[in-house]
């Protein structure tokens, strides 16, 4: 039988295979206990964790649309202190990589966040930079290039961590922010996050969020994220973990190709919670189908 290699090495982040978990779409973990075996994951990306609990955005939050989903879940989660103490007890308990999703409002608590995770022993930490910037008047860290970078290298010089920046695909440019990632000392960028979208019902004739955008997710965006992938893979020298749509092993093979190291999987959780591992056994019988012995020689393969 052919030997076939999945570990990828993301910078400072080895992970035994490629496949992991978008953050938001996979709870913290635990929840999805009984459908995977959680071990055989390359990583497990828990939601946004936040240093104060939050409630999140009022209902209804979650609607569908052609190929996709919409939410404005409004990152409700535990809270700094909530997930050390609640969460992380188990998640550590795990043969799996754990990185956590961490946004705040100012510089000075994604700082606190990175610095309490790193003592806390988790394996990386992702910027959710599509934040409100509550010190900025309300810009999002992911759009404002200036802000963006002082961000990353604020970050940056207070934790050793494996650094993940998570790109907002709602800006005129990605190839600007990716380059601005690289330079400021993210190890990884991961995209795309969700794309800003919208649905009426058209007989009550009002927005079905009660938020009235949110984020679209799904097969919907899925040539929109390749898109990104294969332009940032082109900007940039540092891995990038790709996400957007991903169903199917041949899902991710496209991002393999386009120029990721690794993928996510976001909705797919949602209409089979075993997605994951799907994915992942699906790639490795494609590379056995082709003689493929390594993830190396799919990633940045596109011919053109």
């Amino acid at each position: 039988m052919m030997k076939i290699n999945l570990s990828v090495n993301l910078g400072k982040l080895k992970l035994k295979n490629p496949v992991m978990t978008a953050s938001g779409t996979f709870a913290y973990g635990k929840e999805y206990s009984e459908f995977v075996d959680l071990d055989r994951l390359g990583a497990i990306v828990v939601k946004g964790i936040s240093l104060k609990p939050m409630k999140g955005n009022p209902e209804p939050r979650i609607c569908e649309t052609p190929c996709g989903m919409l939410n404005a879940i409004g990152l409700q989660n535990v809270g700094l202190k909530g997930f050390i103490r609640q969460q992380l007890p188990y998640l550590k308990s795990l043969r799996t990589k754990i990185i956590v999703n961490i946004l705040g409002n100012s510089i000075d608590e994604y700082i606190e966040l990175a610095e309490n995770l790193e003592s806390a022993g988790v394996d990386a930490v992702e910027l959710n930079v599509s934040c409100p910037n509550v010190n900025k008047g309300g810009i999002a860290f992911g759009t404002e290039p200036v802000v963006f970078a002082e961000l990353i290298k604020s970050v940056r010089r207070h934790t050793s961590l494996p650094l993940i920046t998570k790109l907002s695909p709602n800006v005129a440019n990605i190839k600007v922010f990716a380059k601005i990632s690289e330079d400021e000392g993210s190890d990884i960028i991961s995209l795309i996050n969700t794309i800003t979208g919208m649905s009426i019902n058209i007989r009550s004739r009002r927005p079905r969020l009660a938020n009235i955008t949110g984020g679209l997710s799904g097969p919907a965006i899925r040539p929109i994220a390749i898109r990104m992938v294969w332009e940032c893979y082109r900007t940039v020298r540092i891995p990038i973990i790709g996400m957007g749509g991903i169903i199917t092993a041949e899902d991710a093979i496209e991002f393999f190709l386009a120029g990721a190291s690794a993928v996510a999987i976001g909705t797919g959780n949602f209409v089979n919670p075993k997605a994951t591992l799907d994915v992942l056994d699906g790639i490795r019988a494609f590379m056995a189908g082709e003689g493929i012995h390594s993830l190396k020689e799919l990633t940045g393969g596109l011919k053109w």
